[in-house]
């Protein structure tokens, strides 16, 4: 199919950005490999679970609510099962390659004259003893379960690491009926202290969360870290303790706590492959953007997530402001953002920054790694193949990689390569990707057929 503005990623930032796109005349198709828009924030249950009240499980529906109906009311062409695994530039515009099927081997593709992408963000889990046992999930797997399966991952759950994540995943699977047998946060009170007036306008989110904790009793512990998950065939338990001022664990603080579940997640990382594929500038390991989410790269604009970790508000302002601009460039006229967009841009993105560094990981957890824990789970190398690597000279993540298979398998490092990188004691860099997604030799090979004969 062919269109003016194909806009990648149906989260927040893209159905904003799609529907102030078409608001303003222009020919949109709004692309996600899942089977409704929405995005991880605003997952939902199949139709067929009939679910009786969707919206008790999410935060902020009345603004999805209008999110929707303003898609259905739209001309926006929503694609979904569409896995996006490239998209190609060329003299007449740009080329979005997906899979569709139940195997992801049927290819589609959409021409458009300019790209929007709103790929959001992935979860990061740094590695410790146990945690590949089965019963120990991400934070945000065990909240798509419970959003778009309405099923809970166990009956006794700790919910751990680092990050905001951390409060909604522990509050909706208390709220579904799993005895949470405590929420241990790395942070503590006085670091986010430091960034209190930047992070003023998340108090009232903040003493909701806090509210519905006490509500369920749940145990908060703050400064604290899990050390090691326990079972044989599964989990049955963890050890926390708690972390001194440097970000290492104290020595006669451990505990255990029984549970036959673990969500642990250590923040958030952007979705950047198709934009490096395409040759767009990185800011840090986030997309660079100006003030109208132009990337470096012409005809293509960038929004939520996938431009820097900073939440369901602001993806909503920087989609907004991004479609604006691409259908003003695209019909060669003014962008008109809504200037409420604008402000709220800039005052999320300020607590965004401050979100950051107050919930940074441990400084020193691979020192709580032990030799045996695996560290890429796709290659099953260990911490002390990596610690092996670093002693016969490697000092990079691409270096580790060559000696030891990391990063080499199915995930292609997205999983691995910040582990990698905190045991190997560089800071993580992006890792160019030719493709998004693993894609099928066949799929490659029918994409020139004529290359093959002679």
């Amino acid at each position: 199919m062919r269109t003016d503005l194909v806009v990648i990623g149906a989260g927040p930032a893209g159905v904003a950005a799609s529907l102030a796109a078409a608001a303003r005349g222009t020919r949109v198709a709004l692309v996600d490999g899942a089977t409704e828009a929405g995005g991880q924030f605003y997952r939902q249950p199949a139709a067929g679970l009939g679910a009786g009240r969707p919206q008790a499980l999410h935060h902020r529906w009345r603004t999805w609510e209008r999110l929707r109906d303003g898609l259905a009311a739209s001309a926006v062409q929503v694609l979904t099962d569409h896995h996006v695994w490239c998209v190609e530039r060329g003299s007449g515009g740009f080329v979005v390659h997906a899979l569709l099927g139940p195997e992801q081997e049927e290819p589609a593709e959409v021409h458009a004259r300019a790209v929007l992408l709103a790929t959001g963000g992935y979860e990061q889990v740094l590695p410790f003893p146990g945690w590949t046992l089965p019963g120990v999930v991400t934070a945000g797997g065990a909240q798509a379960m419970l959003k778009g399966g309405l099923v809970v991952p166990g009956r006794r759950a700790v919910v751990a690491g680092t990050g905001p994540l951390l409060l909604p995943v522990a509050t909706g699977l208390a709220t579904a009926g799993v005895e949470i047998a405590a929420l241990v946060e790395s942070a503590g009170p006085a670091r986010l202290a430091r960034h209190g007036p930047a992070l003023a306008g998340k108090l009232p989110e903040g003493a909701g969360y806090a509210a519905r904790l006490l509500r369920h009793r749940v145990p908060f512990l703050a400064r604290h870290t899990v050390v090691r998950a326990h079972g044989d065939e599964r989990l049955t338990g963890v050890t926390v303790a708690a972390l001194d001022s440097g970000g290492r664990v104290r020595p006669g603080t451990e505990r255990h706590l029984p549970c036959d579940t673990l969500a642990v997640g250590h923040g958030m990382l952007p979705h950047t492959d198709l934009a490096e594929g395409l040759g767009c500038g990185l800011d840090g390991l986030a997309v660079a953007v100006d003030a109208e989410q132009r990337t470096h790269v012409p005809g293509v604009w960038a929004a939520g997530e996938a431009t820097g970790i900073g939440g369901a508000a602001l993806a909503l302002a920087e989609g907004h402001i991004a479609g604006c601009s691409a259908a003003a460039s695209l019909h060669g006229t003014a962008p008109d953002p809504a200037p409420a967009a604008l402000k709220a841009r800039t005052k999320l993105r300020r607590s965004a920054v401050a979100l950051e560094a107050a919930y940074a990981p441990p400084a020193h957890w691979p020192e709580q790694v032990t030799d045996d824990t695996v560290v890429c789970r796709c290659e099953e190398v260990t911490a002390g193949a990596v610690r092996d690597a670093l002693d016969l000279g490697a000092g990079d993540v691409r270096t580790v990689k060559l000696l030891t298979r990391a990063g080499m398998g199915w995930c292609q490092g997205r999983m691995c390569g910040g582990a990698v990188a905190g045991l190997a004691g560089c800071p993580p860099a992006p890792a160019r990707r030719p493709f998004a997604r693993p894609v099928p030799l066949g799929v490659l090979a029918r994409q020139h057929p004529q290359e093959g004969q002679s």
